[in-house]
């Protein structure tokens, strides 16, 4: 048998059914892994080694107790939670000195779901400060960076669960995805990562935000694996605030991953970047036109759009809309008055913008997602399937954003380098980055995967890992790894 970090998540779990792996033994191992791997990449804020063995032997026991086939397909299979989730008993920072020692009491839907499915969390994965920027460099602590060139930020917000899956320290992990914190890092880490549709997967039984911009996804090395989380996730639970995208089925995503043949499609693309002052790195570029040429010899029909439904005249007022709602979200986590000075300046930037919206400013700025979402939606209707590159620009250098210290010059730099994938929080289409692509060696002649993008329609994220996994069935890339691997 390979070594088992080399299996994906599903190899696991079917080495385990077979008695050739134990979770235990997996998990020891993995463990030395991640002490091995982490201090150079920065994937975990959180180790809970004790608590993971526990579950181990737990799972141990209930495979000599219980008839394989009444096991989730991900019984045993090591994973990791984002640090935004609330874990009980866990330490959570949220990616926060304010929150450097904040245990809760109450898990995540999500880290119940997993849980339940007999996944075993190794620990929490670093996150900005609340989950706000698409890079994972928290004041106090090293930046999380890609494995593929370590002197290269990780993305965000779901750096840490991107790098880590990158490394084989675990083979899936959990990520939220409120501005494209999924896809960026899957983009920049060479990994699968899915925003699921909206109201899809549950962020009770606290969370979540009112707009319904944040969604809970997998991040893992192959279509399948990510399917196979998103079959857990996707569990229904009562009382969410958004109506759930089509029926459950259990087992409907690994289905359609594994069949790989979503038939012929009509896919649209854009590579302009839809805000305006933005320019596309010739890397993105390339990754865009590969994509586009290998899905035209998989038999779809690609055609061109003029956009994603907003013109670049009205791409300010969309910024600007988006800004607000931003701004009064990063204000919703409490943040005592003596914790202040604690929060990083870009996230007391955003908390002082927020101060000087009105509650008439917010609704309207509320009012005007749903009109610009409903003329996104329309414009994509036209077509099954919607390509665009994930980012514009390949990973920056670790202090690339924060280096003046100016938050306002951080977020421009922010809008320059991932203007493709906000769109999609607001209008809630799932979208999944795959690594279709590699640049050309850089500097220290290291190769740096380039993701792209594909869109779906509202409750089509069936259809998108379907056809992922079609494109990954032609372009392999999951036996490519990175110098630390």
């Amino acid at each position: 048998m390979s070594e088992p970090h080399e299996l994906t998540a599903l190899g696991q779990a079917e080495a385990i059914r077979r008695g050739e792996l134990g979770p235990v033994e997996l998990v020891e191992h993995l463990l030395r892994r991640v002490r091995r791997l982490d201090p150079e990449v920065g994937a975990f804020v959180t180790l809970t080694p004790e608590r993971a063995l526990d579950a181990a032997r737990a799972a141990q026991r209930t495979l000599g107790d219980t008839p394989h086939g009444e096991l989730s397909r991900l019984f045993g299979v090591p994973t990791a939670i984002k640090d935004l989730a609330l874990t009980a008993g866990v330490r959570t920072t949220f990616g926060s000195q304010v929150y450097a020692e904040y245990v809760p009491e109450l898990d995540d839907d999500a880290v119940t779901l997993l849980a339940r499915a007999g996944t075993i969390s190794l620990g929490k994965t670093a996150v900005p400060e609340f989950g706000l920027p698409p890079y994972t460099e928290p004041t106090g602590r090293r930046a999380t960076v890609t494995p593929w060139d370590t002197r290269l930020l990780a993305g965000g917000s779901s750096g840490g669960a991107a790098a880590a899956v990158a490394t084989g320290m675990v083979p899936i992990a959990h990520g939220t995805d409120g501005g494209g914190s999924i896809r960026i890092p899957a983009s920049v880490c060479g990994v699968v990562g899915l925003k699921t549709s909206r109201g899809l997967v549950s962020r009770g039984p606290l969370g979540g935000d009112p707009l319904g911009l944040s969604v809970s996804g997998p991040i893992a090395r192959t279509v399948t694996d990510a399917a196979a989380m998103l079959d857990v996730l996707a569990a229904p639970v009562l009382g969410g605030p958004f109506a759930r995208p089509g029926r459950y089925r259990q087992g409907e995503y690994l289905e359609a991953a594994r069949r790989a043949d979503p038939g012929r499609l009509r896919i649209g693309r854009y590579a302009t970047p839809p805000l305006p002052g933005v320019a596309l790195d010739p890397a993105c570029q390339s990754a865009y036109d590969q994509a586009s040429t290998v899905l035209t010899r998989l038999g779809h029909e690609v055609v061109d759009m003029a956009g994603p439904g907003i013109e670049l005249d009205a791409a300010t007022e969309f910024v600007a809309m988006f800004e607000v709602l931003w701004a009064v979200l990063a204000s919703g986590d409490p943040v005592p008055a003596d914790a202040e000075h604690l929060l990083c300046p870009l996230t007391r930037w955003w908390r002082a913008k927020a101060e000087r919206v009105s509650g008439t400013e917010f609704l309207r700025a509320a009012h005007a997602a749903q009109l610009v979402s409903r003329r996104i939606i329309a414009a994509h209707s036209a077509y099954d399937v919607v390509l665009t590159p994930t980012i514009a620009q390949l990973p920056r250098p670790v202090g690339w954003f924060t280096e003046g210290g100016d938050p306002a010059w951080d977020y421009a730099r922010q809008v320059r380098f991932t203007p493709f994938t906000s769109i999609y929080n607001i209008t809630g289409q799932p979208a999944v980055s795959v690594p279709l692509s590699w640049s050309e060696p850089g500097q220290a002649g290291q190769l740096l995967p380039v993701g792209v993008q594909l869109v779906g329609l509202p409750g089509a994220d069936r259809l998108l890992l379907e056809l992922a996994s079609a494109l990954e069935v032609a372009v392999p890339w999951s036996d490519r790894r990175p110098p630390a691997w």
